[in-house]
């Protein structure tokens, strides 16, 4: 009933606007665009638009535009159209956006703010070249670019290497000059492009992979194999489920490990009883973050720390408490699938590769609902999952596709099997290993690294995931050392709530800083002891 009254209430409010335009406004004297937010914080903003670029489809998504007016930055549909047009984008917005429980978006004219813009190196339709002159820069220019370098596809055969600045036209021209400067003796230009939501196809956790020697029997390539071949079926049935979550105790639960070491990745390995130092740290953080209300009372948290290198476990807060999933379900979506390309029953293919770059880069849920299908649908993923991998998977349930609105808080999994997935997934153990590292490795707004201090040449494999109960990020952190080499750990960090966030984008936003909080002071830590740079 309430979903009814609401549904009454967008409508009638949308034909209010619609009578009010066309009854005062020339359609042929202005034209609209739609806003969303708008924030002086330009983090909170990236990840109010990442949000909108997952519940949106491809064609709208592509629209969505980052644009500043004085100190401060939004994100707009760039309709640039008539009063009638934008009422009806309205309507229609207006249900995915209550559905996802964000706030409705409204109408302006196509005026008072300004593009933003990036510096850009280069284009061209050799992705190869480009990747080389990526290499040049990245190293010549140093750690005041290297996290933001990336290269972008701006059509169907045409790339272009840029820094993504997001600054406005004149400031953004001002450090363009600088870089023509630096290099000038590289053969290298400089000039400014408008940043337009292009995709990222290249960046620097990719350049790290590529340069990663993983020396394993190489696997076959998305490019050398046919397409995925689908029998022609009716679309599933996607049902929004109850949003009621488990009632989880705000006190955080030790569990009893097993002492049993395996190279199959069965068990997170024993470490010392008790809580640690470096537990008791990041509890100390976890307490002070509640004092100052960043953390709610109805928030649950767990944090997970696993050294690849020693095969042992540094950190444990809550790792065998089950949470919702979210989109950190994805990358074993991924696993289901590539097990039955490896048994012959699936042929990954350049199809099937976009869909599960957009599954994972961009967490994209009709994407991920393409593959979930693929395999056989949510029973089949957790049936292979369970079966196949069950020393990974100890209490991993996925038993939904994702609903419309992005909805999904039946899937759900255990921190610990977060972390023994990772494992296997950095020792090479999983089928087609090297291709998910691919596609987790692939430019994005991480919660681990991307905004935090931790120094630029970390190598990152990651998944986030949100709803309006949750907050998480899991994935792989490998910095540098003093010596040379690499240290290579898995991080887990979940914060779920047990009510709905009554602002969704802003519960995202600030719940993501306080896992860039803790991934930071775990750095710090490790650090100390690792000789890391």
């Amino acid at each position: 009933m309430y979903y009814l009254k609401e549904s009454c209430r967008v409508l009638l409010v949308s034909l209010l606007l619609l009578f009010s335009f066309c009854h005062t406004v020339s359609a042929e004297e202005d034209r609209y665009d739609l806003v969303y937010i708008w924030d002086k914080d330009l983090d909170k903003v990236l990840d109010y638009k990442d949000t909108l670029d997952q519940l949106f489809d491809e064609k709208t998504a592509e629209k969505l535009v980052l644009v500043g007016r004085d100190k401060e930055y939004g994100v707009i549909y760039d309709r640039n159209g008539s009063a009638r047009s934008v009422a009806t984008d309205l309507i229609q917005h207006g249900e995915i956006l209550r559905k996802a429980g964000l706030d409705e978006a409204y109408a302006v004219k196509d005026k008072g703010y300004h593009r933003l813009y990036n510096v850009s190196y280069g284009l061209g339709s050799n992705l190869e070249v480009l990747k080389k002159s990526y290499d040049r820069i990245y190293n010549y220019l140093g750690k005041g670019v290297g996290k933001d370098l990336s290269i972008i596809q701006i059509s169907e055969n045409n790339y272009c290497l840029i820094y993504r600045r997001i600054g406005d036209r004149q400031s953004t021209s001002v450090v363009a000059r600088r870089h023509a400067k630096k290099l000038r003796r590289q053969g290298i230009s400089t000039t400014i492009i408008a940043e337009n939501n292009e995709p990222v196809v290249f960046g620097e956790s990719s350049l790290l992979d590529e340069s990663r020697n993983d020396n394993s029997v190489a696997e076959a390539t998305a490019d050398s194999l046919p397409e995925v071949e689908l029998k022609q079926e009716a679309e599933p049935v996607l049902s929004a489920s109850k949003e009621v979550i488990p009632v989880i105790r705000d006190v955080p639960k030790k569990v009893v490990r097993s002492s049993e070491k395996s190279n199959t990745s069965s068990v997170i390995v024993a470490r010392t009883a008790g809580t640690t130092a470096f537990e008791q740290q990041v509890e100390d953080l976890i307490k002070q973050l509640r004092r100052k209300g960043a953390i709610a009372g109805d928030e649950t948290t767990s944090w997970v720390v696993y050294d690849l290198e020693k095969d042992t476990t540094l950190l444990d807060i809550n790792a065998n408490q089950s949470f919702q999933a979210a989109s950190m379900i994805k990358p074993f979506v991924a696993l289901a699938f590539f097990h039955q390309v490896k048994k012959g029953k699936l042929q990954y293919g350049s199809k099937s590769r976009r869909y599960m770059e957009a599954m994972i880069q961009h967490s994209n849920n009709n994407a991920t609902n393409w593959v979930m299908k693929a395999v056989g649908g949510p029973a089949s993923v957790d049936h292979i999952l369970r079966t196949e991998y069950a020393h990974i998977f100890k209490n991993t349930e996925v038993t939904e596709y994702i609903p419309a609105g992005g909805r999904t808080y039946k899937n759900h999994a255990l921190p610990s099997d977060y972390v023994r997935f990772l494992r296997a997934l950095w020792n090479q153990e999983l089928p087609y290993g090297k291709e998910m590292r691919r596609l987790m490795a692939l430019p994005g707004r991480d919660r681990l690294y991307y905004g935090t201090p931790i120094p630029q040449g970390t190598l990152v494999y990651n998944k986030t995931g949100s709803t309006a109960h949750l907050c998480g990020d899991m994935g792989i952190l490998a910095p540098r050392d003093k010596k040379g080499g690499r240290f290579p750990y898995a991080i887990v960090g979940i914060i779920e709530r047990e009510s709905r966030a009554d602002n969704y984008g802003s519960w995202v936003s600030s719940r993501g800083k306080v896992i860039r909080q803790v991934s930071t002071l775990v750095y710090e830590e490790l650090k100390k002891t690792h000789q890391l740079l």
